[in-house]
């Protein structure tokens, strides 16, 4: 077994161990905390979209119990201000000097919960803290620590209070993961948890070296020329339908996809390839992370909304019209 194999299947093991111990406590989220790993296994974000009451907290809250990171959560509402996230200079009577606060962005993982209430100010310094990995108080630039990954949560259907994102804003998120309600069967299993859970404790799995050497592992996943092609396809397919035979979706499209999201569906596959124990990616790779990447990037016009159409349709189309060569 070459050393390369042999480090695969370090990192899986811990990648296993981290996704068992999350389903302590989550029964159900399968494909949540699937998307929570390809996230921690990249240099990127990741946005949770979802009703109230559906553990999208709890099971971020679980995840950071089994990082070694610095954790720092925080409740975005109307009245936050840009210096309750990043910090701010406050004069020291004795030295009569100022001296430079740090705030909760100075961590290694951020849960931004409830993100689309802060107003637009709160967003700017959060977009400078996520693109590029710094923070700028006064006249000063401080760079964040390394690794840095920001977890927002919004809720869809409270609209009081809340401001859209920006599209700048949502581009930086990897992945945009659609929280939903647990099946039947799982509704049940989680009563029984409720009922007869022994107490226990979540156990620390993955250092801060673990990560950083996951996010490297991830970059050495093997990408044939055929996978970049059909990539380069799916994204050439926003901008071009007829060249792909989908001239009914360019009507609904107000912006094509950005070369991010080239980026973000390659990294993102990489990872979800090593999380199945495997250092290459295949097309289901990229079938199957498509939606949570692509999703928050498509811009629709005014037509769309009228006729309905959202962009998870758009996506099928589209996968289902772009063959790999």
């Amino acid at each position: 077994m070459t050393t390369e194999k042999i480090q695969i299947e370090q990192y899986t093991e811990k990648l296993t161990a981290v996704k068992k111990e999350i389903q302590k406590t989550i029964i159900w989220q399968e494909t949540l905390v699937e998307h929570l790993l390809v996230w921690v296994m990249t240099w990127w974000h990741i946005l949770l979209e979802g009703v109230p009451w559906i553990a999208k907290t709890l099971t971020i809250d679980t995840l950071s119990q089994t990082l070694w990171l610095d954790f720092k959560r925080v409740q975005f509402t109307p009245d936050l201000l840009p210096s309750d996230l990043v910090g701010t200079e406050i004069y020291n009577m004795w030295t009569q000097s100022f001296d430079t606060k740090k705030w909760p962005l100075f961590s290694n993982f951020i849960l931004a919960d409830e993100i689309n209430r802060a107003p637009s100010k709160v967003q700017s310094a959060l977009l400078e803290a996520m693109a590029e990995k710094q923070i700028t108080i006064w006249d000063t630039s401080y760079k964040l620590p390394d690794p840095f990954l920001v977890l927002a949560t919004q809720n869809p259907i409270e609209q009081s209070g809340t401001y859209k994102l920006p599209e700048a804003e949502l581009d930086r998120f990897l992945l945009k993961v659609y929280v939903k309600y647990p099946e039947q069967q799982e509704e049940k299993q989680i009563l029984q948890q409720i009922q007869n859970r022994a107490s226990y404790s979540t156990q620390k799995i993955l250092s801060k070296k673990d990560v950083l050497d996951l996010q490297q592992a991830t970059q050495s996943v093997h990408i044939s020329e055929n996978i970049y092609d059909y990539v380069t396809d799916l994204v050439f397919a926003t901008r071009k339908p007829e060249d792909f035979w989908l001239e009914e979706i360019g009507k609904y499209l107000h912006y094509w996809v950005s070369p991010r999201w080239w980026i973000a569906l390659v990294q993102s596959s990489q990872a979800l390839a090593l999380l199945r124990w495997r250092d290459f990616v295949i097309p289901e790779d990229v079938k199957e992370i498509a939606h949570s990447a692509l999703g928050h990037r498509l811009v629709l016009n005014y037509e769309a909304i009228a006729d309905e159409i959202e962009a998870k349709s758009i996506i099928d189309q589209i996968l289902e019209k772009v063959k790999i060569h």
